[in-house]
């Protein structure tokens, strides 16, 4: 699915099912449904959801977790970067 697809489902009142696990955390994560979005990446076991699962620690405000799972990822936390922003960055991912 294209990022802009994707930012089209925002909207909606649910995620929508054919949506692969990362976007839908993603989804979830936008929509502020910060517990469904942690539990769609606890179950997945890839830097890409190392990443979401990252993000999301850093939404809650958990540095110290954050940064373990950054460490998962393989990527460098992502000092001065927005949560918005950095939202974006894993979207595009997501969808490529």
């Amino acid at each position: 699915m294209k990022s802009l697809d994707f930012l089209d489902t925002l909207a909606a009142g649910r995620c929508p099912e054919t949506l692969p696990a990362p976007l839908c955390a993603l989804w979830h994560a936008h929509n502020e449904d910060w517990e469904r979005a942690h539990r769609i990446v606890q179950a997945l076991d890839d830097p890409l959801a190392a990443r979401i699962h990252a993000y999301l620690h850093r939404v809650e405000g958990d540095e110290a977790n954050a940064r373990y799972w950054y460490a998962r990822a393989g990527v460098r936390f992502p000092a001065g970067r927005t949560l918005d922003e950095e939202w974006r960055a894993l979207v595009a991912l997501a969808s490529d």
